[in-house]
């Protein structure tokens, strides 16, 4: 039987494509005579591409002075599907470009059945947040009225401050409900608690004499540029790096060590291959104090990975380092059980004795797996797709927190190749047609008379 969705499939795929287009990793503020641009200037124009396009199918919106916009539909108690517009940057290893947004059928694959869009928030989250609103525009066009004021609230800075959350929550009003689809299917009860701290290690009689590499604290090094003393680079030679999925070479002529990996989202660091350690696996084998950190950084020895609970073990993932005037400095991304509090991982390293600035927290979530909302969005899910999943924990961090009652839903699923944060980058079509359809079905129910919110209760145990 025809979902009301399949009409609106191919605009669908061509608004994704459009709006992948736009660059809109942060570039820090920019000015020219036509306004201020709090997260560069292609950012705010990916929020107008986004906002136009709404206001064209008759929406209401506002753009909040470049730093976040939103679509109203609907009247009554607010309910909010939060995304984001941002997207990290670019990196390497690309076979399309990152902001091509290239539509290709990959006839080799099956055809239409293996079409993807590539291009960097094609899944993260640009994609999700066009399929809400084409949701929202077929459950407009065929009349439907509904029993809430939904809002369609989209942010440009959630990979790298949540700036755009600060701002809207001073110029307009956020509901206490709602989901946000930029995670997992079926949909997250609980999300765990994200910390990022930068480490100090004073390494004397250092072997190099400048170190740069990584790129945002949630993404897996990917390259490291270490510079090395000649006596330093002469003990490379025999050396035989032993971490998995990374390389080394050096340069003579200007006696850097370049370190190469896999980048991958912060909270799963095994799923990418990270620079940094192997250019401190070697740098270990020369200078104790580079061998402290790499105890501490990647041998656990501070015994944070021993924190567990249903929601998952605690992990880390070095991802920025520098070197300069005889100090190390390395910034974590580390994602803590939900039950646990932020003590748990900083009395570990205030007992080692190791400086250290935090520079980012969010509490964990952890929520009533029998609530409402999180019944009724597993419920849609399972129903569009025959399956009988259920709720899910998550270390990844989402807009799910800046709600009274929130959670995360799609739009990835179990057991498929990941490539959020990651070269190629991409969302299928079949998975843009799969989110139209449960977004469509996902609002309609929430927005009916019925739906009720009791028995949803947000709940935070936390222990040391």
């Amino acid at each position: 039987m025809p979902h009301p969705m399949d009409k609106y499939f191919n605009e669908t795929v061509d608004s994704i494509s459009k709006i992948i287009q736009f660059d809109s990793s942060f570039k820090g503020a920019e000015e020219d005579e036509d306004g201020v641009y709090p997260f560069g200037k292609e950012t705010a124009d990916c929020l107008h591409f986004f906002l136009s396009l709404a206001q064209s199918f008759g929406f209401e919106t506002h753009n909040y002075d470049n730093y976040v916009g939103e679509v109203i539909f609907g009247a009554g108690e607010e309910f909010a599907v939060l995304a984001h517009l941002d997207v990290v940057p670019a990196g390497s290893g690309w076979t399309y470009p990152p902001f091509g947004g290239v539509i290709n059928d990959d006839v080799s694959n099956g055809g239409v059945q293996g079409a993807k869009i590539w291009g960097r928030g094609a899944m993260d989250d640009k994609g999700p947040a066009v399929a809400c609103l084409y949701a929202l525009k077929a459950l407009k066009d065929e009349g439907f009225v509904p029993r809430r004021t939904i809002k369609l609230i989209v942010g440009c800075n959630e990979e790298c401050g949540w700036k755009c959350i600060e701002h809207y929550k001073k110029v307009a009003h956020m509901p206490d409900e709602g989901f946000t689809p930029d995670a997992n299917f079926p949909v997250i009860y609980a999300e765990k608690g994200i910390v990022h701290f930068t480490a100090s290690f004073p390494i004397n009689d250092a072997p190099m004499y400048a170190l740069k590499g990584g790129e945002r604290a949630n993404m897996v090094c990917d390259h490291v540029s270490a510079f090395l003393t000649r006596k330093t680079a002469s003990k490379l030679v025999g050396y035989t790096n032993e971490i998995n999925g990374t390389t080394l070479s050096y340069d003579n002529t200007t006696n850097a060590l370049q370190a190469y990996g896999k980048s991958a989202h912060g909270s799963t660091p095994d799923k990418g291959a990270n620079a940094l350690q192997a250019t401190l696996a070697f740098l270990a084998t020369l200078n104790e104090d580079c061998a402290y950190a790499y105890d501490v950084l990647f041998n656990d020895a501070l015994g944070l990975k021993q924190f567990y609970d249903e929601t998952g073990t605690l992990t880390l993932s070095p991802d920025v380092a520098t070197f300069q005037n005889g100090v190390l400095k390395i910034t974590c991304d580390v994602r803590f059980p939900a039950t646990f509090a932020l003590e748990s991982v900083t009395e570990r390293l205030d007992e080692a004795g190791i400086a250290y600035t935090v520079d980012n927290y969010q509490a964990p979530l952890y929520n009533d797996v029998n609530g409402s909302l999180i019944t009724t969005l597993s419920k849609v899910y399972n129903r569009a797709t025959g399956k009988d999943e259920t709720p899910i924990a998550i270390g990844g961090g989402t807009y799910a927190r800046a709600l009274t009652c929130g959670c995360a839903f799609g739009p990835e699923m179990a057991g498929e190749e990941a490539t959020i944060h990651q070269p190629n980058e991409y969302i299928t079509l079949d998975r843009v047609r799969l989110l139209n359809e449960v977004y469509y079905d996902a609002i309609k129910e929430i927005s009916k008379p019925h739906y009720t919110r009791i028995g949803y209760v947000k709940m935070r145990r936390v222990k040391k």
